[in-house]
């Protein structure tokens, strides 16, 4: 299956942004981390990150008849973005939401995600292997 790997603004700071909260690994430890991992093997990955909204519902638009799914960690769009949570809707694509800190156990208007209703799921907390956990439940669809 192709799989669209999406992450938002400030994911591109990974590894010096608040390390104590999203760890030491870099955005292109981490998608190599990923891509590498066995459950991943069976897949095709596309990996994107972008600090822009737009360009990021471009990308889905653009992608709805070329993969069969979507992991979307989209950082702080997650709380307040209408119009990510439209281009999901629209681009029918399987989608989970994936935060490496616990959303829940951060600041109040990190634990509002506008998204969460049209993925799947939502996985937050697990670092690095809430991206594996993700591919792996949407291989398990």
């Amino acid at each position: 299956m192709n799989i669209l790997i999406i992450n938002g603004p400030n994911l591109n700071l990974l590894g010096e942004r608040e390390p104590e909260v999203y760890g030491s690994m870099t955005l292109d430890e981490l998608n190599h981390w990923i891509n590498t991992h066995s459950v991943s093997q069976e897949h095709k990955l596309r990996f994107y990150q972008s600090n822009h909204e737009g360009e990021i519902i471009d990308l889905i638009h653009t992608n709805r008849h070329l993969v069969g799914a979507m992991v979307l960690n989209a950082g702080a769009l997650t709380h307040y973005s209408y119009a990510l949570r439209d281009a999901i809707v629209g681009s029918q694509i399987p989608t989970v939401e994936v935060h490496i800190s616990d959303i829940q156990a951060r600041e109040d208007f990190r634990k509002i995600s506008v998204i969460e209703d049209v993925c799947i799921a939502q996985i937050s907390g697990r670092g690095k292997q809430g991206y594996v956990d993700a591919i792996q439940l949407l291989t398990d669809l």
